[in-house]
């Protein structure tokens, strides 16, 4: 195209003998270049800048850019007017949202047939022609699958898959807008369980160019009191693709894959799966699949809880009348077994009782014949036998006296005598030898 355009303006400079041209007639020289350089219009790649649908013309007017890949700079690099006329608008976006899912909006990378129109008074412009819905798609597969290959890069990807959802959940922080339908889906189907619940919303547009910051900030919010809830349910009603696009993103998908309590998502998906259904804990297709689910994870654990009951019962019963049986026989075989030995017990009692009384006799004739001897010995040696033979005790001060030792002329004695007691006056000592 760059060579045509030279040569013509080689040509037009050789043939007017003038120094300049005028600007009318620059502009419809470039004009005319452009449309012998397309004749056929061409196919263009773009990001669909603003896109505004005339309410009484119809027309369809988009500003197309393209964004420099340097950088990370989100300053278009370039930047062009296009058109879609009427006639061809309700074609081209009927069969766009048939094949893509999602209506034509602003932020979508397309494929756009356009013809090129250059006009000397409003300048350049394409009208567009027709549109690939299929390079759209594989635009969005691919930044979704780029998202999801960051994340297991940066080794996040299942850590929110890894957390234990508890058995019973019924502390529930939810994640949606306060007015959506599915909301309302959720809440009907936990009231009308027979299970208590305890949810707290935490609103959050669910859609739109805010919708990810919205919902990254409504996760903050819960973060700062998760101790207080067993999950978070992330919910929304049905929708476009375009409507569900910020779930795609890496940002509120990193949010969701790092959250310290397990993230249930219903998101209302009608196709693939978003990526943040891919880092949850649990996907589910809708508001009312997370409530159900919810619903028959308690139910089936109480299910389970109440058939564990029956079996320790049934099984404790069965185990307490088999012992019952043991000990009744024991009791019966302890019963005979006691009566046989007290049996044997009050024969070998009686041989005992008869040996002990023939032993206690033989023992008690043996202590007498002793006690008899002992007393014939006593009877011997009682004093008074003595003093009756002519002995007397002699006792000086109350102490009997055994010899003169101790004594004076003049003491006075107390003689004991077999049948009475006498005084007597020391007159003179003796002793014997002397």
């Amino acid at each position: 195209m760059g060579a045509k355009i030279g040569i013509f303006f080689c040509t037009f400079a050789l043939m007017s003998n003038e120094k300049y041209i005028t600007l009318s007639q620059l502009l419809t020289n470039i004009r005319q270049t452009l449309a012998q350089a397309f004749p056929l219009g061409v196919w263009i790649s773009a990001e669909i800048g603003s896109m505004n649908v005339n309410r009484y013309s119809g027309h369809c007017y988009m500003e197309l850019i393209e964004k420099s890949s340097e950088g990370g700079s989100t300053t278009p690099q370039a930047r062009v007017q296009a058109a879609v006329w009427r006639s061809r608008w309700g074609l081209l976006s009927g069969h766009f949202a048939s094949a893509t899912g999602m209506p034509l909006a602003e932020g979508m990378k397309v494929l756009l047939k356009v013809s090129v129109n250059f006009h000397e008074a409003y300048g350049l412009s394409l009208v567009v022609n027709d549109i690939d819905p299929t390079y759209t798609l594989g635009e969005r597969a691919a930044q979704r699958q780029q998202t999801i290959e960051q994340l297991r890069a940066d080794g996040v990807f299942d850590l929110n898959k890894a957390l234990e959802l508890p058995t019973i959940v019924q502390r529930i922080a939810i994640v949606s807008s306060a007015t959506a339908a599915g909301l309302q889906d959720f809440m009907r189907h936990i009231e009308a369980s027979t299970w208590q619940f305890y949810p707290t919303l935490y609103e959050a547009t669910m859609q739109g160019s805010t919708a990810e910051e919205s919902i990254v900030a409504a996760l903050g919010r819960v973060a700062e009191s998760d101790e207080e809830y067993d999950a978070v349910v992330v919910i929304r009603g049905g929708g476009s693709q375009s409507d569900l696009e910020c779930f795609n993103s890496y940002d509120l998908s990193a949010n969701l894959a790092q959250f310290p309590l397990p993230i249930i998502t219903g998101i209302g998906h009608d196709r693939d799966e978003s990526v943040a259904d891919l880092v949850a804990h649990t996907a589910l297709k809708t508001p009312t699949a997370v409530a159900d689910f919810l619903v028959e994870r308690i139910s089936g654990f109480m299910g389970e809880a109440e058939y564990t009951y029956e079996a320790i019962l049934t099984a404790t019963n069965a185990l307490l009348t088999g012992h019952t049986q043991r000990l009744e026989r024991n009791a019966a075989l302890i019963s005979s077994g006691s009566q046989s030995l007290l049996r044997r017990i009050d024969v070998r009692l009686e041989g005992a009782t008869q040996r002990l009384a023939a032993a206690t006799t033989r023992l008690i004739d043996t202590h007498q014949a002793r006690l008899s001897r002992i007393e014939a010995q006593v009877e011997g040696n009682n004093p008074r036998r003595i003093l009756a033979l002519g002995f007397a005790v002699v006792r000086a001060g109350g102490k009997a006296l055994t010899n003169t030792e101790g004594i004076a002329v003049g003491d006075s004695l107390d003689i004991t005598l077999a049948d009475g007691t006498a005084t007597a006056n020391v007159t003179n000592i003796s002793k014997q030898g002397e």
